[in-house]
């Protein structure tokens, strides 16, 4: 097996590979790069089967020294589609029969890679031989895991055509549960509820773990063994828009509507001060007005002022001299004044509007899911968390973020605020939540979200996206040994 990449990916794929396949795996990576030390140690390492190769570019003589043509599946995880794409028509060249694994950003342009080189592939003399091109973007890989970690909880999942499955371990008596499909195997010593996340080898017992046992291995060996049982989890369903409010209760739900708008941010202190401001410069040129050139009625006084203030007015050329003196300064102090009121107004009407794109949830809501992010990872988690039966309250800081019109197409409740923000999360309930996905892409600031959120219920089980591995353990390490009781899982894209 070949990998060619320029980033962590490629490392993380290769030690996978040594650890779970055993098979000779080169591992093509620019030279000098930080991750390319840990693939070195596999290389010198005797008992790996992962070797090095160093290239700038996978061009026809690195694939070649890489040995493609004779290879049997070949990883492009170059975070440069074009790249990749190349790579990969190159190697289908090399080799018709081999299988392609590309990582592609573009989903379009990865579709249209994926027809053309499975018809590349087609003509080829094996006909049973999996030729096949797969093509992944980070978010296909993320997505189901983050997904499955908040609303599933323990155990690694599996999706089928629309269908959740997982493997859970059952204790040694513990009925089987109407969602049970299979029994996977029956364990030999004790294991924690959550296989996956074992932080020691486990005790071997007398008769040994058995994989796939037979019916009535199984049912006997129940009583006295945990079993590991492959579970149904949920169906995914068609998410529906949101629903539309009958006619009938149209002025309640405008009611409700108008209620939950910000109205105070036109009471802030920066737009009254503005306003006062300019309310009191009226008053004094209406009353200089009315010393200095009363020729006109009180109400004209005051109404003279505003017209020059504004710019409006016609010139007094035939008016008095103070008149015209006050028309000048008036004009003056409109030039100074104008601008504060403009920004002032803008500055409220931008909050306004942001402040009213959010719908925070009912107060009844609970065992709902939090979701705070929307960008590329968090949209597309939040289009496979409708397909559940779960319900989702949303946080974002950015009005303009990539999901906000999807979270209002299916009308999910939807916070417009920053998370780490006090409050914030008390508004999405997080108290009365089942879970937590943290998704922003700073992870300080993920840290922060989740800490804060299990002060508030120490018991919220917490996905979070972290990119730094070594950062990520050491924080569900942590956390776990804090909060026993809850689950903790740290993801990267």
């Amino acid at each position: 097996m070949v990998i060619c990449g320029d980033d962590g990916l490629a490392h993380r794929l290769a030690v996978e590979l040594d650890a779970v396949c055993g098979e000779t795996v080169t591992v093509v990576l620019p030279s000098g790069r930080e991750y390319g030390a840990g693939v070195a140690v596999l290389d010198h390492d005797p008992h790996s089967p992962v070797e090095l190769l160093e290239a700038t570019h996978p061009d026809e003589r690195t694939l070649r020294d890489a040995g493609v043509e004779r290879a049997a599946a070949l990883a492009l995880t170059y975070r440069d589609d074009q790249v990749n794409m190349t790579a990969a028509l190159l190697a289908r060249t090399l080799n018709p029969s081999i299988r392609l694994v590309v990582r592609m950003f573009n989903k379009e342009r990865g579709r249209h890679l994926e027809r053309l080189l499975d018809r590349a592939a087609a003509h080829g003399d094996d006909p049973a031989q999996d030729t096949s091109t797969t093509v992944l973007s980070d978010a296909d890989t993320a997505v189901p895991e983050l997904v499955a970690a908040a609303a599933v909880g323990q155990g690694h999942t599996l999706q089928v055509e629309g269908k959740v499955f997982r493997g859970v371990v059952r204790p040694a008596g513990a009925p089987q549960q109407p969602t049970d499909l299979a029994t996977l195997a029956v364990l030999s010593g004790a294991h924690q509820d959550d296989p996956a996340s074992q932080d020691s080898p486990e005790t071997p017992g007398e008769d040994g773990t058995q994989l796939l046992p037979d019916h009535l291995t199984a049912y006997h060996r129940q009583f006295t063994h945990g079993r590991l049982m492959l579970e149904e989890v949920t169906h995914h369903r068609t998410p529906e828009p949101a629903a539309r409010k009958p006619r009938g209760r149209l002025a309640a739900w405008l009611r409700g509507r108008l209620g939950h708008l910000p109205w105070k941010v036109f009471l802030s202190r920066e737009v009254t001060a503005v306003f006062g401001a300019l309310a009191a410069i009226v008053v004094a040129l209406a009353a200089a007005t009315a010393l200095f050139a009363d020729e006109h009625p009180w109400w004209k006084n005051v109404y003279l002022p505003l017209l020059d203030i504004f710019t409006m007015g016609d010139p007094a050329t035939d008016e008095s001299v103070a008149r015209r003196i006050l028309q000048l300064i008036a004009g003056f102090v409109g030039l100074a004044v104008l601008p504060l009121v403009v920004a002032a107004a803008v500055n409220a009407t931008e909050a306004f509007r942001a402040g009213s794109a959010s719908h925070p949830p009912e107060d009844g809501l609970r065992g709902h899911i939090v979701l705070v992010g929307l960008g590329k990872i968090g949209t597309r988690v939040l289009a496979r968390l409708r397909t559940t039966d779960h319900q989702v309250v949303v946080i974002e800081r950015d009005p303009r973020a990539r999901g906000v019109p999807l979270a209002r197409e299916l009308g999910v409740p939807l916070i417009i605020e920053d998370a780490a923000a006090p409050g914030v999360l008390d508004l999405a309930r997080i108290g009365q939540s089942l879970s937590l996905l943290v998704l922003t892409r700073d992870d300080g600031e993920n840290l922060d979200i989740v800490m804060a959120a299990r002060e508030t219920n120490p018991a919220v089980r917490a996905v979070m996206r972290l990119y730094d591995d070594d950062f990520a353990a050491t924080v569900q390490r942590t956390l776990r040994a804090s909060y026993p009781d809850a689950l903790t899982r740290s993801r990267s894209v």
